[in-house]
């Protein structure tokens, strides 16, 4: 059985997500203890209890200390099984983080997955539903590996009420090589829900004159609505990089949209390959190809979290090259 301490590196739900989401698709157990052992709140949130509860379910595992505030748990996984999935996170819990977890293990379904999930599509400290379906499944696409998400209703924090549907299409995945992005497109989706029609207007405006200043094209979408929750936000991406930022009670939605483009512009400004964000979701499964690179701008906690766990499960080595141009390569 494996055994890892929750608290190495970032320290947070990502050791949980990926540790068991391997252990599922190697058939190895895996304890993990001192979850989240640092964070104000240590041990499993709801979401990350939802989390462990779903991945056991699509491959009949077995799990033992899964439970609000637990620090300690161990996943013993069965037989990966295709098939539908109905899973509510409840209020705001992050969809694209449950989705991170369960990912991997649906690219080895004998057969088609498809989850149908309710929480928060976009909220604080994870991707928005966007990023996840322009930017990580693009990449994704490039590695052979389809997934197609369907957005029924957005979900904003605190109330959540968000409605995604994914379909996954089990694959082979193939090397790749992520080492250029060029750009001079970008496409965005601005949003809002029980707010003027104004708001989703003008973060895109703003978002726009900025971009345009630093001589890109744009087309951002303007969707607006009325859903379970109260919101706003805005998402920009260029191939494999993206800028996101999402609105609050006393931001003003010209700030929510330089956000976004800035957010972007740091990235597209570096000339590297995949975003910060992109870089750390992407190690598993370079690691599941049999390998693969790409070009960075910075090598982030999560990063390097994500090579250690991929490391014990599957004795592979990631390589850590910093380029001339202050880049960093990571191949495996």
């Amino acid at each position: 059985m494996m055994k890892l301490d929750g608290s190495y590196g970032e320290g947070g739900g990502q050791i949980l997500r990926t540790a068991v989401a391997l252990s599922a698709v190697t058939g190895e157990s895996v304890e993990i203890n001192n979850i989240r052992k640092m964070r104000p709140k240590p041990g499993l949130s709801a979401q990350h209890v939802k989390a462990v509860e779903s991945a056991a379910a699509l491959c009949d595992g077995k799990v033992s200390g899964c439970a609000l505030h637990s620090t300690a748990l161990t996943f013993a996984p069965g037989k990966i099984k295709g098939g539908i999935y109905d899973i509510d996170i409840g209020t705001a819990g992050s969809i694209t983080l449950l989705l991170q977890c369960l990912m991997p293990i649906a690219l080895h379904s004998p057969e088609n997955v498809k989850f149908k999930i309710s929480g928060g599509t976009d909220v604080s400290w994870s991707p928005t539903i966007d990023y996840m379906r322009f930017v990580t499944f693009g990449a994704f696409s490039r590695m052979g590996y389809d997934c197609i998400i369907r957005l029924v209703s957005r979900g904003y924090y605190p109330r959540g009420g968000g409605r995604v549907e994914a379909a996954i299409t089990p694959a082979k995945l193939k090397r790749t090589v992520f080492e250029n992005n060029a750009c001079d497109f970008v496409p965005g989706i601005s949003h809002s829900s029980n707010l003027p029609v104004h708001v989703a207007q003008r973060q895109a405006s703003s978002a726009q004159e900025i971009l345009k200043q630093e001589g890109y094209d744009t087309r951002i979408t303007v969707i607006t609505g009325a859903n379970l929750s109260t919101g706003s936000g805005l998402t920009l991406w260029c191939g494999c990089v993206g800028g996101s930022a999402l609105g609050k009670p006393g931001l003003p939605a010209e700030k929510v949209g330089s956000l976004a483009a800035e957010a972007l512009l740091v990235e597209l400004k570096s000339r590297a390959g995949v975003d910060v964000y992109l870089a750390d979701q992407l190690i598993p499964y370079m690691a599941l190809a049999g390998g693969g690179s790409f070009i960075t701008r910075m090598i982030s906690l999560h990063t390097r979290t994500n090579i250690w766990v991929t490391e014990q499960f599957l004795g592979v080595k990631f390589n850590i090259q910093k380029l001339e141009t202050g880049l960093f390569r990571v191949s495996v």
